[in-house]
């Protein structure tokens, strides 16, 4: 019998029952079935921003210690990665940017460096309130940035426009699906 994969799902917002987290709902519901689904929330956990003091440029350990090494030890325990994130000023929030800033430890573009062990596939959801999709462009181009560094293989995107609200997500269940669907068909 072949052992599921397993799937972390991010939901990069700090809003715990919006728009990003029924997306993130559907995700998890649609990929259960293939994959062990691990979901978590960015506002789920306490770090500090990084002190740009490049303590771990020479170590490949950051000198702060909190909630980082319980996210990473999800991101170590995934095969396949999904970032949700809503758009906040046309790019990903804050609090998701201050865990990359803190993932400079895994960063590959210094030695030593720490490593994810194995391989990942990396997928990005993006999310805004607006009809354009420039602004999830930005948002999938941020996260994927993230996937390069860390040594995971972008493996695709999908960009959804004009939701504000939770409820404004059941009209696009479909495209949502569908690319729960190809997740499902690569992995």
């Amino acid at each position: 019998m072949e052992t599921k994969k397993n799937s972390l799902i991010i939901n990069c917002s700090p809003v715990k029952n919006g728009a990003t987290a029924e997306i993130v709902s559907i995700v998890s519901d649609s990929l259960s079935g293939s994959f062990n689904v691990k979901s978590i929330c960015i506002d789920d956990y306490s770090f500090a921003f990084c002190r740009g003091c490049r303590a771990c440029h020479k170590t490949a350990e950051c000198v702060q210690h909190d909630d980082i090494s319980s996210i990473i030890a999800e991101f170590e325990n995934a095969d396949i990665v999904i970032c949700v994130s809503p758009s906040y000023w046309a790019d990903i929030p804050g609090q998701f940017k201050a865990f990359i800033d803190r993932c400079t430890p895994w960063c590959n573009t210094h030695e030593p460096h720490s490593v994810l062990g194995g391989s990942r596939n990396g997928y990005a959801i993006a999310q805004r309130t607006g009809p354009g999709m420039k602004e999830c462009e930005r948002i999938i181009q941020s996260i994927e940035h993230f996937y390069g560094h860390m040594e995971i293989k972008a493996c695709g995107h999908l960009g959804l426009c004009s939701i504000e609200y939770k409820e404004d997500v059941a009209p696009r269940k479909d495209e949502i699906l569908d690319f729960c669907s190809r997740i499902i068909n690569e992995n």
